[in-house]
């Protein structure tokens, strides 16, 4: 490589300001930072990287052994040039080991992140069509709900033409159906929080990130077709279990490869891909729910079946995908590794620097994890500081998705307008429209989580769906002769899922694939997904009886007010990530909950109360993360667009 063979190291700063050399033998670093942040106390909320300060000749020496190590001794210059760049990102200029081509693609990463390779953008686009095959499943059922359980003999509400009071069929438990109906439309949800998401860790331990996919996408694949030709209740329960280890494993899967793959500047945007998919589904699920409307008493079989027709681009297109990096670097595999993010980043230098500080970072990691087992890794979600953080950070936020009532629409909205008056075309085309808006609005997401941050999202959006959900609850009290009754039911549902799509709907997902640690990567989001479908199936099983219980307008306030509870919890215990590294989160979530809730109460809310309420402008919020180096560089910026 002829631009390798002109690198000369002298041209770089041998500062040695800070630092001191490591004496001892074997330890994986020949040299090492004096004051090092610790990953499990951060009390000083500063943020480092594992790299900067150290002086140049021992970060080639640590280097040189790390090639050795890998056997990639032809790739010690560029490694080096990489190391460099690592070292103090803003400063490459000053690197004149750089050829022009090469500091021409450093620059634009931040003049044109957007710019990727297309490896980049369909191994992400690819793999988060498997999250339509959830999506298009919900609306399935949902439209399915209006005529399976008759079809089976266990009808959940009376019908419309019954006799009054009496009902037209008197022997039949409408409220014991109503469990049955919500246990079958659970199943799915079941399933995954507590088969399909634990299987997650070992599958990716032994078939990496894409062999995962794989596995979740033939049970997509073939779960919705058993659906579609079952004979009886208990079978399709037993379909739709199945389905759930496929959406389990998946949805644990997905957003990890995504976040591991993307860059840090654009990883939100991009992972968040997951929503996109998910809501393009749902979107997809109402068409197809509508295009089947008239063919007959086989319309619902063709509903639950027609899930099939996304997952089965995934099942081929995903061994067209590199394997995620981090998980090569995770088995020892560093070639592989450098080899995917060739195919993942514009230029080998730009491969060599990302596969460097991966390993750096991953050992410090290492040095409050050690090695552990799935039994372990699982404990330590809640015992090793750092890793308890993320793991309640990712609950909250996945709770939220489950408490907000976004899926008391997604699962049950045909069955809700019908409540409201509307006959079985008009309920589906009232959730169609739904789910044009939930689609549509998902998409200013795409810039905003990585510019707003995932944090500032939640918080915006979380009001507005309270309010909304509780004037959609309020307008059932509308006489139903009057055609606003209908009108202001729909409208305010949708109104709630254009601030559930740019908010709590691309977040949960996103934001949980990015907080865990390499080593708990796996079993923390198995976790996180867990956690949302196991309350996903609580909703569903639960609606249809809390519906008939506490009457449409009883059942939106309450959800209206989980939103409020939800919008406090995120308030307290969920950090900022937008535009660090996945590395660089350690030091974030190594920050004490009760300091992050100190700040949060006694910085950040008197601030946004004097300049929001009050109408106070003057005076800046100063960030609770210090920033090293380099780093901090990004941090004045934020603090001057803040103030």
């Amino acid at each position: 490589m002829a631009d390798d063979e002109k690198f000369d190291p002298t041209h770089i700063d041998n500062s040695s300001e800070h630092y001191e050399r490591d004496t001892e033998v074997g330890k994986g670093r020949q040299g090492s930072r004096q004051q090092s942040v610790s990953l499990n106390r951060n009390v000083t909320a500063r943020i480092q990287n594992p790299l900067a300060g150290i002086p140049r000749e021992t970060l080639f020496n640590n280097v040189e052994e790390f090639a050795r190590t890998a056997g990639m001794e032809n790739m010690i210059p560029l490694l080096q040039k990489g190391a460099l760049v690592a070292q103090d990102p803003p400063a490459f200029e000053q690197v004149s080991a750089l050829d022009e081509v090469e500091k021409e693609a450093l620059r634009n990463e931040v003049l044109h992140k957007w710019t990727q390779p297309r490896s980049l953008y369909f191994t992400v686009i690819l793999c988060s069509i498997g999250a339509a095959v959830q999506g298009w499943d919900q609306t399935g059922s949902n439209g399915a709900n209006l005529s399976w359980p008759d079809a089976f003999g266990v009808p959940d509400a009376v019908p419309k033409t019954a006799v009054p009071k009496t009902g037209a069929e008197p022997e039949v438990n409408y409220d014991y159906n109503s469990w049955i109906v919500g246990v079958v439309n659970a199943g799915p949800y079941i399933a995954s929080a507590f088969i399909g998401c634990w299987l997650s860790d070992p599958l990716n331990n032994y078939f990496g990130r894409r062999g995962t996919i794989f596995f979740s996408a033939i049970f997509c694949f073939l779960s919705v077709i058993g659906s579609g030709v079952s004979q009886n209740w208990h079978q399709l329960f037993v379909t739709r279990l199945l389905l759930g280890i496929g959406m389990g494993s998946k949805a644990s899967t997905v957003p990890i490869y995504a976040a591991e793959n993307c860059p840090a500047a654009i990883r939100g945007g991009l992972v968040m891909s997951w929503q996109m998919w998910t809501a393009f589904g749902i979107f997809l699920g109402f068409c197809a729910n509508l295009a089947v409307y008239d063919v007959g008493r086989i319309a619902w079989r063709l509903q639950f079946g027609s899930a099939f027709i996304p997952a089965v681009p995934l099942v081929i297109g995903v061994y067209f995908c590199p394997e995620s990096p981090r998980w090569y670097i995770k088995k020892g595999r560093y070639s592989d590794a450098f080899k995917s993010l060739c195919r993942l980043r514009n230029t080998p230098l730009q491969a060599a620097r990302d596969l460097y500080y991966i390993y750096a970072q991953l050992l410090e990691e290492a040095e409050i994890i050690g090695h552990n087992n799935y039994v372990t890794r699982f404990i330590e979600l809640f015992t090793i500081p750092r890793v308890r953080r993320a793991t309640l950070a990712s609950f909250v936020v996945m709770l939220a998705q489950q408490m907000c009532g976004i899926n008391i629409i997604a699962f049950y909205s045909s069955t809700i307008f019908v409540q409201a008056g509307a006959g079985n075309l008009q309920a589906l085309l009232a959730s169609f429209g739904f789910g044009l808006v939930n689609f549509v609005f998902a998409w200013p997401a795409i810039w905003t989580i990585d510019t707003w941050g995932r944090r500032a999202l939640l918080l915006f959006t979380f009001p507005q769906m309270a309010w909304t959900l509780l004037a959609a609850g309020l307008c059932f009290i509308i006489p139903e002769s009057s055609r606003a009754h209908l009108g202001m039911i729909a409208f305010f549902i949708f109104l709630f899922a254009a601030f559930y799509s740019p908010g709590e709907g691309p977040v949960p997902f996103t934001y949980s694939a990015e907080v865990f640690p390499l080593s708990h990567r796996e079993v923390g989001m198995s976790w996180a997904v867990a956690t949302c479908l196991f309350w996903a199936a609580v909703l569903s099983i639960t609606f249809p009886r809390l519906l008939r219980a506490f009457h449409p307008v009883g059942a939106f306030c309450f959800y209206a007010a989980l939103n409020v509870t939800a919008l406090v919890l995120i308030f307290l215990f969920v950090p900022e990530t937008k535009q660090r590294t996945l590395e660089e989160l350690d030091y974030v979530f190594a920050v004490p909950t009760r300091t992050h809730v100190r700040y949060q109460l006694t910085k950040a809310l008197p601030w946004w109360f004097n300049r929001y309420v009050l109408r106070r402008k003057g005076g800046s919020l100063q960030p609770l993360y210090q920033f090293d180096g380099a780093l901090a560089a990004d941090q004045a910026i934020a603090v001057k667009e803040v103030s």
